[in-house]
């Protein structure tokens, strides 16, 4: 546990139950928990699945650790009604439900929106599924793999001579679950707005309707709202959108490049400004002089023989020397990182942004693991991580203790 006392977060006091599994809903619940809700997952008896995901010994994945930190493990099985009536008689003491099942499926259980609002009518729900709760996808199945097909995003991903590829991250759940979490935050202060000015009229605060209090989040929309002027660009200017590898479509020079020890960097010189002082700094002033060149549209039609030239460049020098004479010539560059080199970083490390904690590992013995901190920071440096992932069911009897009178 990390020994700093945390201010009051701006979420204290608001609790959340959680009964999403993989890593969208959760990912809306941890944003919540990071800034103060008590967010009370619900598992099976069998765990969320991302306890096994990437799990290379013990029994609880840093995947999970890291996705499910400031969390409560509560075992309930929502198959059984003796489950769902615990899950309606905690949905009555929260503010706010996260999930993310199949659409229809609480509502076959028995603990959809309407069903819960009976016992909680300012009950907040966000939806997390893979097109919505409506529209004739609305029922199909699909994890962000699909949802990132769908909304565009894997069309643009690879070189242009190869099958599209996915990025190493589940990068259409985290999008879902940060919009989650903004939609949560959202409903909250609109019911708190509304209570104000009911307040200021004098008139007795009334609960916002249904339809207000549904937070619908899809993946495939998740992932498109991130395509910038994907679609814009087909219909203003005919234009479709290709796999540019490490480029950016109609930007040059900005890519990727190998180092001579094995490293990487990434130089962003495409500025027109710019570019003369890179090319100079990569020895080319022939590049530099070229009037061809001088802007952006000249540069990308070229941008094969000016990538060759800075490939040439830094393949001949080690990842430091390349960064010192970029830097030197006020060229944007930067290392690609590794997970080492990151936990190594003082700009990391000066905002909290590696934090560590003794997690059991399947050794003998608790290990000292770095996890990310927390993000926005809020002051001058992260947030401290009050608890990593917790272990199934490890806060069972505390939550029945507090709010299912004890029942078992």
């Amino acid at each position: 546990m990390n020994s700093r006392q945390p201010r009051r977060l701006p979420l204290d006091g608001v609790r959340v139950l959680e009964l999403g599994n993989y890593i969208a809903a959760p990912t809306a619940g941890r944003m919540l928990a990071d800034f103060g809700a008590e967010v009370i997952k619900i598992e099976r008896e069998t765990g969320d699945e991302l306890r096994n995901w990437r799990l290379y010994d013990g029994e609880t994945s840093m995947l999970f650790r890291t996705i499910n930190r400031n969390k409560k493990s509560v075992v309930l099985d929502l198959r059984t009604e003796e489950g769902r009536d615990d899950v309606t008689a905690l949905a009555a003491q929260c503010d706010v439900v996260l999930e993310n099942f199949r659409p229809g499926t609480l509502e076959r259980w028995g603990i959809g929106p309407e069903q819960l609002s009976e016992v909680n009518p300012d009950l907040i729900f966000v939806r997390i599924s893979a097109f919505g709760q409506t529209g004739p996808y609305a029922e199909r199945p699909g994890f962000a793999a699909v949802a990132e097909a769908y909304g565009g995003f894997r069309e643009l991903v690879g070189d242009p001579d190869r099958p599209p590829v996915r990025v190493g991250v589940s990068i259409g759940d985290s999008i879902a679950g940060l919009y989650g979490a903004f939609g949560a935050v959202m409903a909250l202060y609109e019911a708190l707005r509304r209570r104000d000015e009911s307040r200021a009229d004098g008139e007795p605060s009334t609960s916002l309707p249904l339809s207000d209090r549904i937070v619908d989040v899809a993946l495939n929309e998740s992932i498109f709202s991130m395509m910038e002027s994907l679609v814009p660009d087909l219909g203003a200017y005919g234009v479709k959108r290709e796999r540019t590898g490490g480029r950016m479509e109609g930007i040059a020079p900005s890519n990727g490049y190998l180092c001579r020890d094995g490293s990487s960097v990434v130089v962003s010189g495409n500025a027109d400004a710019i570019f003369p002082r890179y090319m100079r700094a990569i020895g080319r002033d022939d590049l530099a002089d070229d009037p061809d060149l001088a802007t952006n549209d000249g540069r990308w039609r070229r941008r094969d023989e000016i990538d060759d030239a800075i490939g040439e460049w830094t393949g001949a020098r080690s990842r430091e020397e390349v960064l010192a004479a970029l830097d030197e010539a006020a060229v944007p560059a930067g290392p690609i990182y590794t997970a080492a080199d990151i936990v190594d970083d003082e700009q990391y490390k000066a905002r909290n942004m590696i934090q560590e904690f003794d997690v059991d590992a399947g050794g003998p013995d608790p290990r000292r693991v770095a996890f990310p901190g927390i993000v926005p920071v809020l002051g001058e440096t992260s947030l401290p991580i009050r608890s990593v992932g917790p272990d199934l069911g490890e806060h069972t009897d505390e939550i029945r203790e507090r709010f299912l009178g004890g029942r078992r």
